[in-house]
């Protein structure tokens, strides 16, 4: 692709979603005239637009490509029908997918490091960024979050490196390849790989074979981190032509961890190469999945020629991710936590994490079952072992089930029978609303309670809820 001059206009259809948006930004900031399209026009994303001086035209009207942009950037969100995007097909309008422009736009001939995995890939891409950064590199980036350091999602950078989340998500309607295959990985951490995306993978044999794909593409002159707590991980990364290093759990890995202690919202560990630790690391990260995470990045600066102490800063200064075990505000002594969890490992981690965080408080999980997986029933009895871990549970109803076939639904009334018959206490139900979660945790909850809230989205702001009706209701009986 010959790229257009900056100055150019580029358009992009659907472009209020989150990695769409970030990527307007960073077209902005190389000099391209940027215009959007959207069904749903709503804050945050609308508000960042404007501000950042993009218009965003709303529905989709052939119009809008009228007269033609240079290119056109088409989500993933969009399907042949489209009558915007049936337009630029019929008017020859040059066009290409969202990864297809972070490839020519950002990556280009930088070294690029890619984070793919079912779990941990927005927390790693983030913590290796700002890693990097402290150690002397000024690498951009593009991650599915905010990083807190960064303030944005995304970073043109001024060094040879760049970092990047890699999707396993499809591309387009009209590249049903995944997205990180269009990365030009020089470097990749894989974190995990479990079945997961079961509106695009038949099973775990289907995501299994995109992953293998990734490796395939890794230059001999890579490198290739894999968590070796994962067997599909590891039966993946076989075909990989480059130098593999392995890190988690199991002692025969290349990177282990030892001497790891949590306190006061940190992690301490040592990372240890073949059993030789290499000193103490203070991460500003809690969970012993963020430990491993914490441990990949480390693994690959080591990898990639930096010294243990040119990597510290980086560490303890790493101010998190927005909706990663995010606060959100403490009222009447009970603190609210945002979190993005939405797979059941990820949702049993992240419980885990919290309560070890903040041991001897009564702990809340709040679950809303909204992503495609876990709305289907694959994982019923899996959600329902992770919610146990907490002290007390409220999941939400299923998020749009018309959208969902009936005999595919997760069944929310089974997975809270499921909790309460392994705790024996009756501390699980079924809340369908926002706001009637919002009174209950109110009326019930008691000073020096965590509330930790579950959601790939909006969740119909019931943090914000939660937080109004503890300030406005009577301290509960903490029943």
């Amino acid at each position: 692709m010959n790229h257009p001059e900056p100055g150019s206009h580029i358009h992009l259809i659907a472009i209020c979603g989150v990695g769409m948006a970030s990527l307007a930004g960073l077209l902005k900031s190389r000099g391209y005239h940027v215009t959007g399209s959207d069904q749903n026009i709503y804050p945050p994303m609308s508000g960042y637009l404007a501000e950042i001086g993009v218009d965003v035209l709303s529905g989709y009207h052939a119009a809008h490509v009228t007269p033609h942009p240079d290119l056109v950037i088409i989500g993933n969100a969009i399907s042949r029908g489209n009558p915007e995007a049936e337009a630029v097909l019929s008017q020859g309008i040059p066009y290409i997918s969202f990864p297809q422009a972070l490839g020519e736009f950002l990556i280009g001939s930088s070294f690029s490091l890619v984070v793919a995995g079912t779990h941990g890939k927005t927390t790693t891409t983030a913590l290796a960024a700002w890693v990097l950064k402290r150690a002397g590199l000024e690498p951009g980036f593009f991650v599915g979050g905010v990083p807190l350091n960064f303030g944005s999602g995304w970073c043109p950078g001024s060094g040879e490196h760049v970092v990047i989340e890699g999707d396993e998500y499809d591309s387009a309607f009209f590249d049903k390849g995944p997205k990180f295959l269009h990365y030009r990985p020089r470097n990749v951490i894989l974190t995990s790989v479990e079945f997961d995306h079961a509106d695009i993978y038949r099973d775990i044999d289907h995501l299994k074979s995109t992953f293998r794909r990734l490796m395939e593409i890794i230059p001999p002159d890579g490198q290739l981190l894999v968590c070796s707590d994962y067997a599909a991980a590891m039966e993946v990364a076989a075909p990989a032509r480059c130098p593999l290093l392995t890190y988690g759990d199991d002692e025969r890995s290349d990177w282990t961890v030892a001497g790891v202690e949590m306190r006061e919202g940190r992690s301490f560990f040592e990372p240890c190469y073949k059993g030789r630790a290499e000193g103490r690391v203070d991460a500003a990260v809690i969970g012993r999945h963020n430990v491993k995470n914490a441990l990949a990045v480390y693994a690959m600066g080591r990898a990639m020629g930096f010294e243990h102490q040119n990597l510290l800063d980086g560490f303890a200064t790493f101010a998190g991710v927005k909706r990663r075990q995010e606060v959100k505000g403490e009222r009447r002594g009970v603190l609210v936590i945002d979190d993005f969890a939405h797979h059941p490992t990820a949702v049993r981690e992240t419980i885990q994490a919290v309560k070890d965080a903040y041991p001897g408080r009564r702990l809340w999980a709040i679950f809303e079952p909204r992503s495609n997986t876990s709305r289907r029933n694959i994982y019923e009895r899996e959600f329902a072992q992770a919610l146990a871990i907490a002290h007390r549970v409220v999941v939400a109803g299923l998020y749009q089930p018309e959208k969902i076939p009936e005999g595919q639904r997760l069944s929310v009334a089974k997975v809270v029978e499921a909790v309460n018959r392994s705790t024996r206490d009756g501390c699980a139900r079924v809340i369908e609303k926002a706001e009637d979660i919002a009174e209950y945790v109110a009326s019930n909850a008691a000073q020096g309670d965590v509330v930790l809230v579950m959601s790939n989205g909006g969740f119909d702001g019931v943090q914000e809820k939660i937080l109004r009706a503890l300030e406005s209701n009577m301290p509960g009986t903490g029943a």
